[in-house]
């Protein structure tokens, strides 16, 4: 089964039973040490938080990311619109930046709870990655870290609308809306809202270095990644 060693990326801080256990059910085909081959996988997971959600935390990580950007609530596309038909689109603009201000702040938060996700990660856990598809370890880290991530990015979120004026650009937004004459008054949930988009985007982008790195020669950056990720290739 071609590309099961990638997901090994994901749990390079189990025990050695645990890890002798995995080795066993695979070919021997590689002189490399358990130590080199965990080495390995320590690096690609760190490859991976650095390519792919630490760049999240960059200003415009979300806003300028089509894959991630977050956009308006169903709730909100009628208040957007409304906006920009009495000329308001400047402010229509900015409040929509600063919704993904709020999430690139929140992101920094992540690496963590990552990594108390692959402390935490059972035999079964990694033989059912090891034999998963192209997306599942992302899949797990989603099931393992969504309580948790929800729990630090929620509050961080909500001092980040502060932080960036998102709560006062909001509140212009609301009330300038809500004045209008007829209008049915909206008052929407936002930070819930941001962090839950912030959630997704940070699962995307992990996805998608998760499938790069399964596939593509290239993403091995080092000597030590490309000995151990050379063992993949016999499968």
């Amino acid at each position: 089964m071609k590309k099961i060693f990638i997901l090994f990326a994901f749990f390079p801080l189990l025990g050695c039973a645990e890890m002798q256990l995995v080795m066993q059910q695979l070919p021997q085909t590689s002189v490399l040490s358990q130590t080199e081959i965990a080495s390995g996988l320590k690096e690609a997971l760190n490859n991976g938080i650095d390519k792919q959600v630490v760049k999240l935390t960059n200003v415009d990580g979300f806003y300028k990311n089509e894959m991630v950007k977050i956009l308006l609530p169903e709730e909100l596309k009628k208040v957007d619109k409304t906006l920009r038909d009495i000329g308001m689109s400047k402010l229509a603009d900015e409040g929509l930046k600063v919704m993904n201000r709020a999430a690139e702040d929140a992101v920094k938060e992540a690496t963590p709870i990552f990594v108390d996700a692959v402390k935490g990660m059972s035999f079964n856990d990694a033989k059912n990655i090891l034999m998963g598809d192209d997306r599942s370890a992302t899949t797990y880290l989603q099931n393992s870290t969504s309580t948790a991530l929800y729990a630090k990015f929620n509050p961080v979120i909500k001092n980040s609308y502060a932080k960036v004026g998102a709560d006062k650009v909001w509140t212009q937004i609301i009330t300038k809306y809500n004045s209008i004459p007829l209008v049915k008054k909206v008052n929407p949930d936002l930070t819930d809202y941001t962090t839950n988009k912030a959630m997704e985007g940070v699962f995307k982008m992990i996805a998608v270095e998760e499938k790069d790195i399964r596939n593509n020669l290239a993403s091995r950056t080092s000597d030590l990644l490309k000995r151990v990720f050379s063992l993949q290739d016999t499968k």
